[in-house]
C-alpha cells in the first residue's frame, strides 16, 4: 500500500478532525475577508453571518444533511433580513450542497438541489429588486446553473464512491467466499483421509487380529497351521503399509514443494487406487486368512466414473472386515457384485450367529459406507437378513451405457 493510499484511508477514517480543521482554516481566511456585495461595508453583522454560514462544514461528512440544512437556514435568514451576497462566505451554499450530494442520503441532496435553485430565485430577488426583471431572471439563470453543475459533478463523484463501495464489498465477499471453501475443501480432505485410514487400518488389523489368533490356537496341534498363519499376517502388514504409504505419499511435499501425486513417495511407488475389479483379488485375501467366502458377478461390467471404483472396493472391504470381527466362529459370508443398466449394487451377507467382541469405534465403519455411496448418490441399507445373519447392501447410481442389455448371471466363485 502505498503512501497515497495510506493517507486516503487515514483521511477517510478521521473525517470529523479533518473537516473541523478544514473548516478551522477556512474561517480565518473568509471571515476577515468577507464583504457584503454592493454596499462594500463591513460590520459585526457581517462577520456573524460569515461565520454561521462556514462553521456547520465541520459536520458536512459526518452529519450531511444537519450540515446543509443549517448553511441554507442562514443564508436564508441573511436574505430575509435585507442583506446581500457575502463573498466568499455564501460559496459554502455551493460547498454545503457538494457535501451532501456526495455523502448524504439520495432524499436529502434532492432536496438541497431544489432548495438551491429556489434560493437562487430568492437571490435574485433581494439583489435585483421588483423592477429588474432582466437582473432578476439573469442572477436566477446564473446561480442556478452554478448550483446544478456543483449538483452534478457530486453525482459523480457519488457514484464513483458507490462504485468503489461496491468494489471493495465484493472483494471482500470474495474473500470470505475463498475461506469458506478452503475450510470447506479441507473438511472434506479431512473426512476422505480418516475414511482411508479407517478402511486401511481396521480392515488389516483385523486380518492380522484373526489369524494371530487362529495360528496360536492350532500352534500345538497344527505347526503348519500357524506358519500359514504368520505368511498371512505378514502378507497382510506389507499389503497395509504400501497403502498407507500410497495414502500418505500424495500428502508429502517432495524437493520442490509441490504435493506428489504420481511416480515415487516418500521411497515407495505409488500405484492405482483399488477398484471394483480388485474385490475378487481381496476375496481372496480374505479366503487365505481362514475365511468361507464366495464371489458372485451378474451382469455386464463397464467403466466406472472416477472414484466409484474405489467406493465399491472400500465399502467391500469394510463389511468383510465387519463379519470378521463381529459374524462369531466359522462364518459363510457371500459377496455379491451385481451389474444393472442404471447402477452397481454390491450385497454382502453371512450367516454368523455374532461375537462377542468389543466395539472398536462408534460405528465410523457404516457411516464411512454411507458417506462414500452418498458423494456417488448412492445408499446402504445394513441389518439382520431373514434366517439369521447379517447383510451390507449397497447401491450406487451409473449413467446409462449407450447399448443397453439384460443382466446375465454368472457361476459363482468359491
Amino acid at each position: 500500500m502505498g503512501w497515497w493510499e495510506r493517507t486516503v484511508r487515514w483521511e477517510d477514517t478521521h473525517r470529523f478532525a479533518v473537516d473541523a480543521t478544514g473548516t478551522a482554516l477556512l474561517l480565518v481566511v473568509a471571515v476577515p475577508s468577507t464583504t457584503p456585495v454592493l454596499s462594500g461595508t463591513r460590520s459585526a453583522v457581517t462577520a456573524i453571518f460569515a461565520l454561521a454560514l462556514i462553521a456547520p462544514l465541520a459536520w458536512r461528512r459526518k452529519l450531511p444533511a444537519a450540515s446543509v440544512a443549517a448553511v441554507y437556514t442562514v443564508a436564508l435568514v441573511h436574505l430575509a433580513r435585507g442583506h446581500t451576497f457575502l463573498m466568499p462566505a455564501d460559496l459554502a451554499v455551493l460547498l454545503a450542497l457538494y457535501s451532501v450530494t456526495v455523502h448524504g442520503p439520495r432524499w436529502a441532496h434532492r432536496v438541497a438541489i431544489a432548495g438551491a435553485v429556489a434560493g437562487s430565485f430568492v437571490l435574485g430577488v433581494s439583489m435585483g429588486g421588483p423592477r429588474g426583471l432582466g437582473t432578476v431572471g439573469g442572477i436566477w439563470v446564473f446561480c442556478s446553473a452554478v448550483a446544478l453543475a456543483v449538483w452534478a459533478f457530486g453525482l459523480v463523484r457519488r457514484a464513483r464512491r458507490e462504485a468503489m463501495a461496491a468494489l471493495v464489498d465484493r472483494a471482500h465477499r470474495l474473500e470470505i467466499e475463498r475461506d469458506q471453501q478452503n475450510q470447506i475443501a479441507t473438511a472434506a480432505e479431512r473426512s476422505r483421509i480418516a475414511r482411508e485410514m479407517h478402511d486401511i487400518v481396521a480392515h488389516s488389523l483385523s486380518v492380522i487380529i484373526a489369524q494371530s489368533d487362529g495360528g496360536r490356537y492350532a500352534a500345538e496341534a497344527d505347526p503348519q497351521a500357524a506358519t500359514r498363519a504368520l505368511g498371512t499376517i505378514s502378507e497382510t502388514g506389507r499389503a497395509a503399509l504400501a497403502d498407507m504409504r500410497r495414502l500418505l505419499g500424495v500428502l508429502r511435499p517432495n524437493i520442490d514443494g509441490a504435493p506428489v501425486t504420481a511416480g515415487r513417495a516418500g521411497g515407495a511407488v505409488v500405484v492405482p487406487q483399488p477398484a471394483e475389479l480388485d474385490v475378487e483379488s481381496l476375496v481372496e485375501h480374505v479366503r487365505s486368512s481362514g475365511l468361507r467366502v464366495s464371489l458372485v458377478r451378474m451382469g455386464n461390467p463397464r467403466r466406472l466414473p472416477p472414484g466409484a471404483g474405489l467406493t465399491v472396493y472400500r465399502i467391500c472391504q469394510e463389511a468383510l472386515t465387519n463379519v470378521l470381527k463381529h459374524a462369531g466362529p466359522d462364518p459363510a459370508v457371500t459377496v455379491l457384485v451385481h451389474w444393472l443398466p442404471a447402477g452397481i449394487t454390491l450385497e454382502v451377507s453371512d450367516d454368523g450367529r455374532g461375537a462377542a467382541a468389543e466395539s472398536d469405534g462408534q460405528g465410523q465403519g457404516l457411516l464411512g459406507m454411507r458417506e462414500r455411496a452418498a458423494m456417488f448418490g448412492g445408499t446402504v441399507a445394513v441389518g439382520p437378513r431373514p434366517g439369521g445373519g447379517f447383510r451390507i447392501r449397497a447401491q450406487i447410481p451409473l449413467p446409462l451405457p449407450p447399448h443397453d442389455t439384460s443382466p446375465t448371471a454368472s457361476s459363482p466363485s468359491a
